[in-house]
């Protein structure tokens, strides 16, 4: 099963049927999936992962965005993560860097949304894999995911 299709399958479980396009040049970074798409970067919903003392913690960040990772991701959850390596990444969502879904992951995950996404109609996030992209509002995003809606960006 693709990784694409795993994630349909998440997002099955939770009741929510994604319009997903998919891009054969990929969409892997955040400037990347706005080129394909005719958008502006900052409409793009870039999963970041950090490893945290439980689990994983993915920020779902504006693509124009970086994580404050040593200021403010550190006060909010009382310590600072560490920076997750690739095989870390996969271990812990299911999905390759690249490809990273807001939601729908694999294992236990604590989301952070960027509330900077929230002054969009419509965003863009991965669906599984580096080709794949979907549309969904920022408050469907933070609905289905669970995510925390914090002040992240640098």
């Amino acid at each position: 099963m693709s990784k694409h299709s795993e994630w349909l399958t998440e997002c099955e479980k939770k009741g929510f049927s994604p319009s997903p396009r998919a891009y054969e040049e990929g969409t892997r970074t955040a400037e990347d999936a706005a080129k394909q798409l005719g958008c502006k970067v900052s409409s793009i919903a870039k999963s970041i992962v950090f490893a945290g003392k439980e689990c994983a913690i993915i920020i779902v960040t504006s693509g124009s965005n970086k994580v404050d990772r040593k200021k403010k991701l550190k006060k909010i959850l009382g310590y600072k993560p560490k920076q997750a390596s690739p095989e870390y990444v996969l271990e812990n969502t299911g999905f390759e860097i690249g490809g990273i879904p807001p939601f729908g992951h694999l294992e236990k995950c604590i989301i952070f949304c960027d509330e900077d996404l929230m002054k969009h109609d419509i965003v863009w996030g991965a669906g599984g894999t580096s080709k794949v992209v979907f549309p969904i509002s920022p408050e469907e995003l933070v609905r289905i995911s669970g995510a925390t809606i914090v002040d992240i960006k640098q």
